[in-house]
């Protein structure tokens, strides 16, 4: 398996104890930038863009299994024997899949808002939207915006998916491969068959948006043994957007156990 070498930013002290954050689909390393800053004051936090996202290489395959080894070769890269993870959905199945798989590299483990199991959600027409904006047309972001506001109604969102539009050369064009994106969402959905892997048993803790449906804990204890599941209220899937706060809180409470 071909591993990629991911783009990354680091805060924090390198004396202080590492922990890595993984972002979601579509998203980047960009989004999680004020939870690092915050947790930088007692931590050595590594931000990664995954594969296919951000600044990262892209690749035709996008999988658990891919990306899992795409975090390997940078922990070996960077020297880390051990880190605490941190991933949101689909950063949160890379962060499980890691943690199965390459125990021995483990300190703790933070799952957010999704479980190791395969949801029925189909990405299809979301990037059917955006490989249908005219971005021959598009003079400015707000313009996009406004394009995409009757396939995509919610607002936040819309905003949320056009950071990856991006201005080169006087055109706007996607930072993403929306191909590759559209062949892969499947695996995305997915997670992959744990018929012959075994739990994992370090501290694991799952933290959910009370509006979100994405966590059940009955989906998690065969696999996590050790897992607290801490729902935090006023939040759906973007929780550590939505309540900053008691996010920060509740991992720091959780790394410092």
């Amino acid at each position: 398996m071909e591993a990629v070498k991911l783009t990354f930013e680091e805060l924090g002290s390198p004396d202080d104890a590492p922990i890595i954050i993984l972002h979601g689909f579509f998203a980047s390393s960009r989004n999680w930038r004020q939870v690092a800053e915050k947790l930088a004051a007692r931590f050595h936090v590594y931000l990664l863009d995954l594969r296919n996202h951000g600044a990262s290489p892209h690749h035709p395959v996008m999988d658990y299994p891919a990306m899992s080894e795409d975090l390997l070769l940078f922990m070996d890269e960077q020297g880390l024997t051990t880190a605490s993870l941190l991933g949101h959905s689909m950063g949160g199945k890379v962060a499980m899949w890691f943690a199965m798989n390459h125990p021995e590299r483990m300190d703790k483990l933070i799952v957010v808002d999704i479980a190791p199991v395969s949801y029925t959600h189909s990405f299809d027409g979301l990037i059917h939207a955006l490989k249908a904006l005219p971005l021959h047309e598009i003079s400015n972001r707000k313009q996009a915006e406004q394009l995409l506001a009757s396939a995509i109604p919610e607002l936040g969102y819309r905003q949320f998916l056009l950071q990856n539009l991006v201005l080169k050369d006087g055109a706007y064009c996607w930072r993403i491969d929306l191909d590759i994106f559209y062949r892969m969402a499947p695996n995305i959905a997915a997670f992959p068959s744990v018929k012959h892997s075994a739990a994992f048993i370090g501290k694991t803790l799952f933290l959910a948006g009370e509006e979100s449906g994405y966590v059940k804990i009955d989906d998690v204890r065969a696999l996590f043994p050790e897992a607290m599941l801490t729902v935090i209220a006023n939040a759906g899937h973007w929780l550590h957007v939505q309540q900053p706060g008691v996010f920060i809180e509740r991992v720091e409470k959780f790394l410092y156990l």
